[in-house]
């Protein structure tokens, strides 16, 4: 399916503005829309350097994580998309699945600040090509203009 497919879907999908509804039906719509993953999920910077679990799909996760700390972490601090073929070469790497191998994390920046990530992780190692991150940045894009954030 093409990217502005997919964006056009995930619009109709984002039928309120409350972040809340819409991270979910977005980690909804990620996680039915591409292969082989095995974790989406938004972590939210609820408190300067650190990342609170949000909306997933997937096993239990971990939480809270520092900025310090793993591919979430990484992306948060450098406000950059992380595209990572090898979590367990990826130094600082949280292990909260095992099964994990590649990870894609989507940083969220609304005003000016970090609000968090969009984290999605795969048992596939190098999951994830270009096209799938800019397709799943444009999808955040999406998210952030249709919600309204404290």
């Amino acid at each position: 399916m093409s990217n502005d497919m997919l964006e056009q879907q995930l619009k109709a999908l984002l039928d309120t503005t409350d972040w809340l509804t819409n991270a979910a039906q977005t980690v909804a719509f990620v996680q039915q829309g591409f292969e082989q993953l095995n974790w989406v999920g938004f972590y939210l910077q609820t408190s300067p350097g650190w990342l609170t679990l949000g909306p997933f799909q997937g096993k239990p996760a971990c939480n809270p994580i520092s900025f310090e700390k793993g591919v979430c972490g990484a992306a948060a601090t450098s406000r950059q998309t992380q595209r990572v073929a090898d979590v367990h070469a990826f130094p600082g790497h949280i292990a909260c699945d095992a099964a994990s191998r590649s990870e894609l994390v989507i940083p969220i920046i609304v005003k000016g600040e970090v609000w968090g990530v969009l984290d999605i992780d795969s048992p596939a190692p190098n999951r994830f090509s270009e096209e799938d991150q800019s397709t799943i940045e444009k999808l955040c894009h999406v998210f952030i203009e249709a919600s309204e954030f404290d």
